[in-house]
């Protein structure tokens, strides 16, 4: 895939970058021992029980759990994805983050655009102040009660009238003029006779990706011409399916946000933004897709859709929830609130004010409900016939939903809206089975239970601890390590440690819970490093060997056992009749 960051970049980050570091500058630790201290960024508590571990290069809160490297911090401290992690903290060492193409080769970067789009963000808040038609622009921002402190966190600014005034200002060499075309900002003449301006004598409203980066724009007309707002087109960094305008600002204006509303348009984000409302998001010219939902609940939990409470505003938000089941796992909220008919959120925040629109926010329809009240109004619940056409109608709507705890309560609402017993609805429409993201197998760390039942002490896993937090110990057993022929849950995690930090590369905790980031060992990894081990530091290495042997011998006895098990009923093969002699000898000449 195009545009991967290599992994032997990854093991070097996590290698050079100092977790203390990145977490010190945004939650102050204090020494303590060996690690370091603070209270936890991620839930309230008054005694500390954040811990940052240099060594591991890991963090961990023995109150809520939460626990991760200093990417991952990133990533729930900043709300970061994970490619904005890597490349902040690149940056922050110096390092430029490389990519690869299919074909190994270098994709193009496109900072140059990103440079270029910043430059016409600040060539039209110049305008914005300085341009000799202006007037028109500032007077249509103060009718609208935008105040200047609002107008700068947003970076609006004013495109003046004509056909070629961001071609003269930016469009030096034809190089610049390429870019400026490839960033939507100029369109070709239709007989190809040259270039000109895409937005004139509008409001302009830059829209800025997740890193603050100016990647397009918005334009609002302030004559009579159409359309009335005009975005910019599709380009290399800009996909209206994904971005949201307002998001980067909402991050900046509230250190700890809980919720997002979307609403309609730029002049509904920034007006609400003035009433101070800064949790307030658009999209842009398009409906909310998955790809918006699922960037807004790596944010937040709670997302609130504010539409005219119209025809077209009901329909719209039909279209919502129906992006919105498929990626509603347990933890997230969405709620639903229509406002009066021939309202605005710009409008109505006027009348009203902040705290009654606050309230009007906080009383919006959950998304059960919504879903369940436009359903039963398309059915008569008194007929038979009506409570089956429900069921009918809510299936495939039930079938989007992920599975999980909130898929089942669904279910179980519909079974006593229809009057049908519980467990013969779930058979009838297939259970908790849907079409939405499923859960991942987890492999268990674990031995093998013997023929009894019995579980005997994992030394599997106590293996893979001791390399998870020593894993310089991987480098004392060897190319030949002997665990390849043992046949025991987790043998083949622990080999493919051993390998990963034997191939050099990987040095510390952290870089191998980077390894398994995308992996459903991962979670098993991050839980074992969250683990105290009290070990003294010059017995590891003996500890270490000494539970590979003490694997080795384990699996031999299940073997010897299993063997003995099989010869009461049936005959062995020859090979299985050697084998039994020579796990004999093995265990006479242990006891020696």
């Amino acid at each position: 895939m195009a545009g991967l960051i290599p992994q032997h970049f990854i093991d070097e980050l996590v290698n050079r970058v100092d977790i203390v570091d990145v977490i010190d500058t945004r939650v102050p630790l204090k020494k303590a021992g060996r690690d370091f201290t603070a209270c936890c960024p991620f839930h309230n508590e008054k005694t500390p029980s954040f811990t940052v571990s240099p060594e591991k290069q890991f963090y961990h809160c023995f109150g809520c759990g939460a626990h991760g490297t200093a990417i991952g911090f990133l990533m729930d401290y900043e709300h970061m994805e994970f490619v904005d992690a890597i490349e902040t903290l690149a940056s922050q060492i110096g390092l430029e983050v490389p990519r690869e193409a299919g074909d190994n080769q270098p994709t193009r970067s496109h900072q140059p655009l990103y440079d270029l789009m910043l430059q016409c963000s600040e060539h039209f808040q110049h305008q914005l102040r300085e341009h000799q038609q202006s007037e028109r622009a500032v007077s249509y921002l103060k009718q609208r009660g935008l105040s200047g402190e609002v107008a700068r966190d947003f970076g609006i600014g004013y495109a003046a009238p004509g056909w070629d005034n961001l071609i003269n200002a930016l469009g030096s060499s034809a190089e610049q003029k390429n870019l400026l075309l490839e960033g939507g900002m100029l369109i070709k003449r239709d007989d190809g006779s040259g270039l000109y301006d895409r937005f004139r004598d509008r409001i302009m409203f830059p829209i800025r990706d997740r890193r603050g980066r100016t990647i397009a724009f918005g334009g609002r007309i302030l004559g009579d011409e159409k359309p009335k707002y005009l975005n910019s087109p599709e380009t290399p960094v800009f996909h209206k399916g994904q971005e949201l305008y307002g998001l980067y600002e909402a991050r900046q204006a509230v250190r700890n946000l809980e919720r997002l509303l979307v609403v309609e348009g730029y002049m509904d984000v920034v007006a609400l933004a003035q009433f101070d409302i800064r949790y307030a998001v658009a999209t842009l010219g398009t409906s909310t897709t998955k790809e918006h939902l699922e960037r807004m609940y790596r944010v937040v939990p709670e997302v609130v859709f504010c539409f005219d409470g119209d025809r077209a505003g009901r329909e719209a938000a039909w279209r919502a929830l129906e992006n919105a089941l498929p990626v509603m796992q347990e933890g997230r909220e969405a709620r639903f609130l229509f406002l009066p008919d021939g309202e605005d959120p710009d409008t109505l925040i006027r009348q009203e004010g902040k705290e009654a629109f606050e309230v009007r926010i906080s009383n919006a329809l959950n998304l059960s409900d919504y879903l369940y009240d436009k359903l039963l109004q398309e059915v008569d619940m008194k007929r038979v016939e009506g409570r089956a056409r429900l069921v009918e109608i809510a299936k495939p709507l039930l079938a989007k939903l992920p599975k999980g705890v909130f898929h089942h309560l669904m279910q179980e609402r519909l079974a006593r809206l229809s009057g049908i017993d519980s467990a013969q609805l779930a058979s009838m429409i297939g259970g908790e089975s849907g079409s939405g993201p499923q859960r991942r197998t987890e492999t268990k760390i674990r031995p093998k239970a013997d023929r009894g039942g019995n579980q005997s002490p994992s030394m599997v896993r106590h293996a893979i601890t001791l390399l998870l937090l020593r894993p310089e110990l991987a480098n004392q057993v060897g190319d030949q390590t002997g665990l390849e022929q043992i046949d025991m849950a987790g043998i083949p995690l622990l080999q493919e440690l051993i390998g990963v930090v034997q191939s050099g590369g990987v040095s510390s905790t952290a870089a191998i819970l980077e390894r398994w980031r995308d992996r459903p060992e991962g979670r098993h990894l991050n839980k074992l490093a969250s683990t105290p081990l009290d070990l003294p530091e010059a017995g590891a290495e003996q500890e270490f060997l000494d539970t590979l042997q003490g694997l080795k011998r384990q699996y031999a006895d299940q073997r010897r056992e299993a063997l003995l098990y099989k010869q009461r009923d049936q005959e062995l093969s020859g090979d299985e009749k050697n084998e039994l002699q020579q796990l004999f000898r093995e265990k006479a000449a242990r006891h020696k």
